[in-house]
């Protein structure tokens, strides 16, 4: 599972990059994923909308398994 979901956030990573900010897989427990907020994503006001609005979305678009995404 954590190999699925590295593949997800590679393919998302370019994007957070471009506005200086990053995504770490931390771990997958069950059916939650946690993830780091790095870079200009670290304590933006808009982390929170990335990380469900953009992330979470995208993982359990492809991985309907999956049903929450935490920054941890």
């Amino acid at each position: 599972m954590k190999e699925k979901v590295e593949k997800i956030l590679n393919k998302i990573r370019p994007v957070l990059q471009r506005d200086g900010g990053d995504v770490e897989l931390v771990d997958v427990e069950g059916t939650v994923v946690k993830v780091r907020l790095t870079g200009a994503c670290h304590g933006c006001p808009m982390s929170q909308m990335t990380l469900k609005a953009g992330i979470e979305k995208i993982i359990k678009q492809e991985i309907p398994e999956i049903t929450q995404v935490v920054a941890v």
